[in-house]
């Protein structure tokens, strides 16, 4: 275990550039499972969650060749097993499913892991291979599939789930006959799947709308692909910048995919300015939560792409401490991806807690170095934000996280004069157990303390 030591309330600014999208690079890379010749991908963002996904691609025989942020992937002798300890280590490990049916006609995948941020629903993907010709049986911690031959199908998917959608996506790009998705995720990070095996040889038409026509075809060759800039580290940045009143500049930020971001972190005041492909965000902005026109307190919520992304939700809530005023936040999708706030309230911050996906923020309070912990990814991107605002000095448990989604994080920090270092933890000694909201007695049991 690590912990980020963060010296809050100094003065930042600069310029900084965001590394390649994560949730397009783990997708992608298992995209490479598909062709003999191999996917180069360009600019992948060295973080734990990459460095996982490839050691599971070479659990089950696939052949990687790796030198910084570029990776080769390709299908080498696969094997249908993926085990267990490498599938618990990410998310994504599910993805692996398409390609090795398409390849092996059968796979057996461990259950994955990721952020715990609440119950995580994996019908969406095996809903979809089932219409493609595949079965799916769960035999104790494992998923099992086989298949005779992927046919082309209907789907229509029952959430509009991004990994969901680039399963369905990965196996129907070789499935014999025509697909057609709907409901289907249209985040940017699907498009450059889409693309990609299009560079490929596959025939995808309808990449950024919510209906994929996926025409199969025989065999998908090489391609060279550049992944983009990942736009939740640039919507990061922004409200990073924003809170802590740091002028800055985020470079080749892709400012089309920021209009909604923009747009949503105005209600807290928050101004952003387009300088061709980059982004600037002002230093010494005044911050306060603007109410709707009919008077309406200010609201943010998430939504499917081109919607607010989840994934912001929680640097929102930071970013929200920091602007006058009140702030509901209401987070759809996962039921304890707010838990986080508790960690908050330790920096001094008011927020009241309405129920598992809504809380409203009391902006403006002064916060205070602490000592909390992470739980994912971007709980601890928001508590880095409230650390770099607070007075004094905050000791972040479970730094881990960041490194799991953010490449280079500290190195880009100093750069823009934050005093931030990390330090190894003794689990042993660790202050407490984070255990999401809503465990019942497990929950009970460790917060008295038995």
């Amino acid at each position: 275990m690590k912990t980020l030591i963060v010296h809050g309330a100094q003065p930042l600014g600069g310029t900084v550039e965001p590394a390649g999208n994560k949730n397009a690079a783990l997708p992608l890379l298992t995209a490479g499972l598909l062709a003999d010749a191999g996917l180069m991908l360009c600019n992948v963002p060295e973080i734990l969650d990459t460095a996982r996904q490839i050691e599971l691609l070479r659990a089950v025989g696939a052949r990687v060749e790796q030198q910084g942020g570029s990776v080769s992937v390709s299908a080498g002798e696969l094997r249908p097993f993926a085990p267990s300890a490498a599938c618990a280590a990410v998310r994504t490990a599910p993805l692996l499913a398409a390609p090795l049916l398409v390849r092996t006609g059968r796979a057996s995948i461990g259950r994955p892991g990721g952020d715990r941020i609440g119950r995580r629903r994996l019908d969406t993907h095996f809903l979809a291979l089932r219409a493609l010709g595949a079965r799916v049986d769960v035999v104790g911690d494992r998923y099992e599939l086989s298949t005779r031959g992927l046919r082309g199908a209907d789907i229509f998917l029952d959430e509009a789930s991004v990994t969901g959608t680039a399963q369905a996506i990965l196996a129907a790009v070789l499935a014999d006959g025509t697909s057609v998705i709907d409901n289907a995720a249209a985040e940017p990070h699907i498009q450059s799947l889409c693309l990609a095996l299009n560079a490929m040889g596959a025939d995808i038409s309808g990449a950024g709308s919510h209906r994929l026509e996926i025409r199969g075809v025989a065999s998908l060759g090489a391609a060279r692909v550049r992944i983009p800039p990942d736009h939740i580290e640039v919507g990061s940045w922004i409200a990073l910048a924003a809170a802590t009143g740091a002028r800055l500049r985020i470079l080749r930020a892709q400012p089309d995919q920021q209009r909604i971001t923009s747009a949503v972190f105005a209600r807290l005041g928050v101004s952003v300015c387009v300088a061709g492909q980059d982004l600037i965000v002002p230093g010494a902005q005044r911050l306060d939560a603007r109410c709707d026109i009919d008077g309406a307190e200010a609201k943010i919520d998430d939504l499917p792409w081109p919607g607010f992304p989840a994934d912001l939700i929680s640097v929102a809530v930071a970013l929200a401490t920091r602007a006058r005023g009140r702030t509901l936040v209401h987070q759809r999708l996962f039921d304890a991806r707010l838990g986080f706030v508790r960690e908050l309230r330790r920096m001094g911050a008011r927020i009241d807690t309405l129920d598992a996906h809504r809380v409203r923020v009391h902006g403006g309070a002064r916060l205070r170095g602490a000592r909390v912990r992470a739980p994912d990814i971007r709980a601890g991107m928001a508590l880095l934000i409230a650390a770099l605002c607070a007075d004094g000095e905050t000791r972040i448990e479970g730094a881990e996280q960041l490194e799991r989604g953010y490449a280079r994080l500290l190195p880009r920090l100093r750069e823009l004069g934050a005093q931030v270092s990390v330090t190894a933890t003794d689990p042993r000694a660790a202050r407490r157990i984070w255990v999401p909201p809503g465990r019942g007695l497990l929950n009970t049991l460790l917060r008295s303390g038995a």
